[in-house]
This record gives C-alpha cells, sequence and structure tokens, in this order.
C-alpha cells in the first residue's frame, strides 16, 4: 500500500463492493444484472469528486484477483485515487477472504427497494488496529476524513480500525464525520440493535460532524420514526449524547411509494442551533439507494467551502435529490446541476 498524493482534500474509510442490479426486475428472476460500484463511505468520495470537484481517496481492502480488479477499475472510473487499497492475496476461492457483492432492487409503486448483500468475511472485514499506517495517511493534509457505522458494522475488529483511525485524524487537525448508517443484517446476530448504538456513540464521540443524526435518537437503533414536531428534541437529545460534536444533520424522507419521496432535511449546530432545509415533495425515485450519501457528500462541500450551515444542507438535499434521479449507488450529477435545483430550477429540456 503505497502513499496516495499530496492535495488530497477528503480520505474515507469503508468497503466498496460490486454492486448487481437487475433494472426493473426482481433480483430471484434475473437474467441480466448491470454492475457499479458501490459503499456508503465510498459513494461519499466518489460524489465529492465526480461532482464537486474534490480530490478524494478511499482506505478500504480487496482481494487481489479478476472480481477485485473490477472493483477497483469502477474505482478508477468515479476518480477517486485508489493507492490506498490493502491487497489482500487470493487463496483461489476465497476460503480466507473475499470480496464483497451486493444485489440490489429499486423497488417500484408498492414493492419497496430490496438489498441483499453478499459479503461475509471479506477482505475488508478483517482488517484490524495497526494494519494501516494511520498517521502517514493523515501526514499529507487531508482536511476531512469520513467513516461511518457500515464499516464499523462488518467485524469485531473493523470498529477499532475506525476508532483509531478517527483519533489520529483528529491528532492531525483533521475534521472527522461520522455516519452510523445502521443496517440490520450486519447486527443480526452480534447483539442487534442495542450492540450498534453502543458502537455508534463510541465512534461518534471522535467526530465534528454526524450525518444521519437521528440514528442516534432514541434507546437504539432503528426504534422509531421520528415526527418533525420531534425533531428539535431528538436533536437536542443527541447533541447532549454527542458533547463535543460541531454539527449534527440528517435527511427527511416519506415514503408514500418507492418511486415518490417527500425529501428534506435537517440540522443542528451550537452557533444555529435547529435549521431545516429544502422541502421537496412529492419527488419522483428511479432509485433511492445512495441518496444518503449524495446528501452527506453535499453537506461535507458545503461546509468544506465555507457555506453556512443552511446552505450546506441545501447542498446535501439537492445532491441527494438528483442521486435518486439515476441508477446506482452513486451520482452522476453535475455542480451546475446542483446549484441549479438550490436555485429553484425545473426539470424543462435544456437545447
Amino acid at each position: 500500500m503505497t502513499g496516495h498524493g499530496p492535495g488530497t482534500d477528503v480520505i474515507t474509510l469503508g468497503e466498496v463492493m460490486l454492486r448487481f442490479d437487475p433494472g426493473e426486475g426482481w433480483i430471484r428472476t434475473a437474467r441480466t444484472f448491470q454492475v457499479w460500484e458501490g459503499g456508503g463511505e465510498y459513494n461519499v468520495a466518489r460524489s465529492l469528486r465526480r461532482c464537486f470537484g474534490l480530490r478524494t481517496a478511499v482506505v478500504t481492502a480487496l482481494v487481489d484477483n479478476a472480481v477485485g480488479r473490477l472493483t477497483e477499475d469502477l474505482m478508477l472510473q468515479g476518480g477517486v485515487d485508489t493507492s490506498l487499497i490493502r491487497w489482500t492475496p487470493c487463496d483461489g476461492i476465497g476460503r480466507t477472504a473475499r470480496n464483497g457483492l451486493n444485489f440490489v432492487e429499486r423497488g417500484f409503486g408498492i414493492r419497496g427497494a430490496l438489498g441483499v448483500s453478499d459479503r461475509a468475511n471479506t477482505a475488508v472485514s478483517q482488517l484490524r488496529k495497526g494494519d494501516i499506517d494511520w498517521d502517514t495517511v493523515f501526514a499529507t493534509g487531508p482536511r476531512w476524513f469520513h467513516t461511518g457505522g457500515i464499516f464499523a458494522g462488518l467485524s469485531d475488529t473493523t470498529a477499532d480500525v475506525a476508532d483509531e483511525a478517527m483519533t489520529t485524524a483528529r491528532r492531525h487537525g483533521v475534521t472527522v464525520s461520522y455516519d452510523p448508517n445502521y443496517r440490520p443484517s450486519l447486527w443480526a446476530d452480534r447483539g442487534g440493535p442495542e450492540r450498534a448504538r453502543e458502537t455508534d456513540l463510541r465512534l461518534a464521540r471522535h467526530a465534528d460532524v454526524v450525518v444521519g443524526a437521528l440514528g442516534l435518537a432514541g434507546r437504539h437503533s432503528g426504534e422509531q420514526r421520528i415526527g418533525a414536531d420531534e425533531l428539535p428534541g431528538a436533536f437536542a437529545q443527541v447533541a447532549a449524547r454527542l458533547p463535543g460534536v460541531r454539527v449534527l444533520a440528517t435527511t427527511l424522507r416519506e415514503v408514500p411509494s418507492a418511486g415518490v419521496n417527500d425529501w428534506s432535511s435537517a440540522a443542528w449546530s451550537p452557533e444555529t442551533g435547529f435549521v431545516t432545509g429544502p422541502r421537496m415533495p412529492g419527488l419522483h425515485v428511479l432509485d433511492r439507494i445512495g441518496s444518503g450519501d449524495g446528501f452527506a457528500a453535499g453537506l461535507v462541500y458545503g461546509l468544506l467551502s465555507g457555506a453556512g450551515l443552511e446552505h450546506a444542507l441545501a447542498y446535501g438535499t439537492a445532491h441527494g435529490a438528483l442521486t435518486m434521479t439515476t441508477p446506482g449507488d452513486v451520482s452522476m450529477a453535475s455542480l451546475a446541476e446542483v446549484e441549479a435545483l438550490m436555485a429553484g430550477g425545473s426539470a424543462h429540456v435544456r437545447r
């Protein structure tokens, strides 16, 4: 693993999987799949590179076989620096380590989206504290580090790696963000939502910015739906649990159907108190997977560029909305399109 180039703005830590997409159909009857790359923390790096023009790198691990190299090739198309990939030797059949696969249906109408991940014993889930020289990673002066609960939930060792990375980033003066991003499938046989919450709170204490902050409200992850009138109180509860946090943010989504979502956002900081983002009711959705990561990328861009919290929230909300208009986990939007939507742009034909 060689050092990444100087001038990297944002580094993320997480698993990158191949996403198999059956289009409009079901996984269980598909004969062809379109293949993308994706992964919660990686998606943020890719959007910040491709839409927002920042230089980004991802710390991950892949098995060095043709599947791993396909994942790398897709990442290279996304413009994300791959020099921090830790390559694991292939044992021939993936008995000791393998690359993750994620099968995703986008849903339609009354049929909701469905994700079926095949990610046990992946190379990245076997990362341990001490495997990555984080001082070297952060010595080149990145401005931001992002990771989250998906990576932390992969195994008993990955939470320690995230802890080590976040602590080192803070020591180097790098702004740190964390997205709890609770996935029941990762915790089903490892303590469930209570254990996930314990891990998230342990790691989020090292973060300046928590995206998906409502995942830390209530007694445990995924416990409750929080109504609009309960939002200020929920943010106050999370802020009390994380006394060092500088920004809490969340997307807000109502799901009348898989194809139409009401989409908005909210945030809190000690300086601004509770603020709300743009409201986008009746948003037509092609593929909602990755929209939360799209929101995170826009928020990070806004905060890095010195926009106030409300303006950063608008970047996140608009970019997350546009991410839902294209297939795959990743954003295909341009900064100009994001800013046009923020300014009230419409979907008329541009000729």
